[in-house]
């Protein structure tokens, strides 16, 4: 009979439990990503505590506590009638109550939830914040809407959703597709449905009725500061750093804002239809009108600036060379190809923005030629971790300035980058911040679990 030492029991559990999870989610494979990600990051935990094992944490935490699907029928301004789906998975709530993004979107599947909703829980963990990890949202479309129709289809969704959420229960926010707008009518309709003003039900509300200020800035800047603590492993900077930022929503505005007030030249930046590539730097003023004011495609930054070019698809973004890479537009934009042109072009940095947008392949490739990593749920937990301080001010009638909120939300993100570090160094995998960031995040919700007991 052939003994297994600590390391060898680890990954035979957690190759049993990922091969079952494989075998019933077969139809799931964002959430098998997000899944296989993590887990087998966590072997020298499981070495390390085996009580963990014993406990069958990993399938227990794997599970969400709750899935919730609906429809929501709504009426288009022809009269007609259109139905979509609704969803709201429950991850976890071992350290607080549900918290996580809803997003708006043809993509939006039970898969993508559950992987948005798997990663917050470790996002949310690493905040220090006492929130537990949830996601939502629906396959509906808000490109092309007229304001009255997305209004309808708000009021019918929360209609159903507010059966299952709570200041204390679970307290969704925005992700793609849902921002300010979306939000207000969201909030609007579950107070005419309880009846109360619940500012606490819900975050990334406008700073007039409940909002935190810093939180539209929030995930964008958040993602450069712990960029910016990462850099100095090389004893680096922005200042005078040649920075791609996919996307063009709020988290690529506002990593593109803070990452120029850093001293970086920030040279492109996309949306679905394609990207622009300004040599001279991205002219900021006119990507915040396009997008926050006129609702309008990023093609149309040539208009104001012709010397800068637009390329039909955004794919090819990562063609442009760069010293920093920062994909802050979806889940994995850049594949083991765009990987490859980005470290044959010399990045030094690539700090993920948006969730899960490096393919299991490319983050390999980064780590294989030395290229400073990032990982999502560390770098972009600066939109979580304000909204976790809209809830505070909320609950005690407060509200902080933008540079109160704003110097927090620094502190956070350094903290998640030290926790991360350290974390990756006890267990063996130094200067691994995605492993450090899947370790930190994983002991406070596995010990809250274990203290917890089983139900």
């Amino acid at each position: 009979m052939v003994t297994m030492n600590p390391e060898q029991v680890a990954m035979h559990y957690i190759d049993e439990v990922y091969k079952n999870l494989e075998a019933t989610h077969a139809h799931e494979p964002e959430f098998l990503q997000a899944v296989k990600e993590i887990i087998y990051s966590l072997a020298p935990v499981f070495a390390k505590r085996p009580e963990y094992m014993e406990a069958s944490l990993l399938e227990r935490i794997i599970e969400p506590e709750r899935v919730v699907k609906f429809r929501v029928a709504w009426e288009d301004d022809n009269g007609k009638v259109q139905v979509n789906r609704g969803f709201r998975v429950q991850y976890s709530s071992a350290i607080g109550p549900y918290k996580g993004g809803l997003r708006f979107h043809p993509s939006v599947n039970e898969s993508i939830i559950k992987f948005l909703g798997f990663e917050q829980i470790f996002k949310n963990s690493l905040t220090g914040q006492p929130i537990g990890g949830a996601k939502g949202g629906s396959d509906f479309d808000p490109k092309g809407k007229s304001d009255s129709e997305i209004m309808r289809f708000c009021q019918a969704f929360m209609t159903e959703l507010h059966k299952y959420i709570g200041p204390h229960e679970d307290v969704p926010a925005g992700d793609i597709g849902v921002g300010a707008r979306e939000i207000g009518f969201l909030f609007g309709q579950y107070n005419r449905i309880k009846a109360s003003y619940l500012p606490g039900v819900i975050t990334g509300k406008l700073p007039r009725f409940g909002g935190s200020l810093a939180r539209k800035e929030a995930t964008g800047y958040g993602t450069v500061y712990f960029v910016q603590e990462m850099l100095k492993e090389i004893n680096a900077t922005f200042e005078n750093q040649t920075v791609v930022v996919s996307g063009s929503g709020n988290v690529s505005t506002y990593a593109i804002e803070k990452a120029q007030q850093l001293g970086a030249l920030v040279v492109a930046c996309s949306d679905s239809d394609g990207y622009i590539h300004d040599p001279s730097g991205i002219k900021l003023d006119t990507v915040k009108d396009i997008k926050e004011v006129r609702g309008g495609r990023i093609k149309e930054y040539i208009d104001a600036h012709p010397e800068a070019t637009y390329v039909e698809g955004c794919e090819n973004i990562w063609s442009i060379p760069c010293d920093i890479a920062l994909p802050c537009a979806t889940q994995n934009e850049i594949d083991a190809d765009a990987a490859k042109t980005l470290i044959a072009n010399g990045v030094k940095a690539v700090g993920e923005g948006a969730n899960m947008p490096s393919t299991l392949e490319a983050i390999d490739l980064y780590f294989e030629n030395n290229v400073l990593f990032a990982p999502a749920k560390a770098a972009n937990a600066g939109g979580v971790a304000v909204s976790a301080l809209e809830m505070a001010q909320n609950s005690m009638r407060m509200f902080w300035t933008f540079e109160e909120v704003d110097a927090k939300l620094h502190e956070i993100m350094r903290n998640i980058y030290k926790n991360s570090r350290e974390a990756a160094k006890e267990f063996g995998h130094e200067n691994n911040l995605l492993i450090g960031a899947n370790i930190a995040g994983f002991l406070k919700v596995a010990d809250a679990m274990i203290a917890q007991g089983v139900i």
